[in-house]
């Protein structure tokens, strides 16, 4: 499938806006980098508030499609959600990675009810697909998905701030305890 204009265009500001973060980035150098005309990008995007959330749409889409493939794969609820960890640690282990992108677009671009939208968007459907993970796991009461959500948020957080990976192991082992805490409980109240 060809590359459309737009689809290059929001490649190359996707790349420098997680880089070197969205305030940073001028419309100028994002034309620079895709190589177009400054006409071209405004037909495209009538504003760099446009493209901002353009770019975390598409973001949005990929991760989310990256964790119904987890969903896919893994078969058990627990090992969806070790899956789910050890998938974003491969990520997070890359000098590359600044955190999750929502997060940093928020902090910078706060005041655009575009990118507001679309971040809280993707926060809710990520902690959705926790909660269908649960769901599956027989466990309906309690607030396991929001457990697992949070600690996934949180995971990206500290790898944003401290640089080390690890810290989404340690979520990693922290939720699938909580998980296995949760379906003993679940399995005792059953039985009672």
């Amino acid at each position: 499938m060809k590359e459309t204009i737009s689809d290059h265009i929001l490649s190359a500001a996707s790349g420098l806006f997680y880089r070197e973060g969205i305030r940073a980035v001028g419309i100028d150098r994002i034309i620079d980098e895709a190589k177009i005309a400054k006409a071209t990008l405004y037909r495209h995007f009538p504003s760099k508030d446009h493209l901002v959330a353009s770019y975390l749409q598409d973001r949005h889409e990929r991760v989310i499609r990256s964790l119904h493939e987890v969903l896919d794969t893994a078969e058990s609820p627990r090992d969806q959600i070790r899956l789910i960890f050890e998938r974003l640690h491969e990520k997070a282990d890359s000098p590359e990675f600044r955190g999750c992108a929502f997060a940093l677009a928020v902090a910078e671009h706060g005041d655009s009810e575009r990118v507001v939208t679309v971040a809280r968007t993707h926060k809710k459907v990520v902690s959705e697909i926790f909660r269908a993970i649960v769901t599956r796991a027989g466990i309906a009461k309690g607030q396991l998905d929001a457990h697992l959500a949070l600690l996934y948020e949180g995971a990206l957080a500290t790898v944003a701030v401290g640089r080390d990976p690890q810290a989404i192991i340690i979520a990693r082992d922290c939720a699938l305890t909580v998980f296995d805490a949760s379906v003993e409980a679940a399995n005792q109240a059953s039985k009672s």
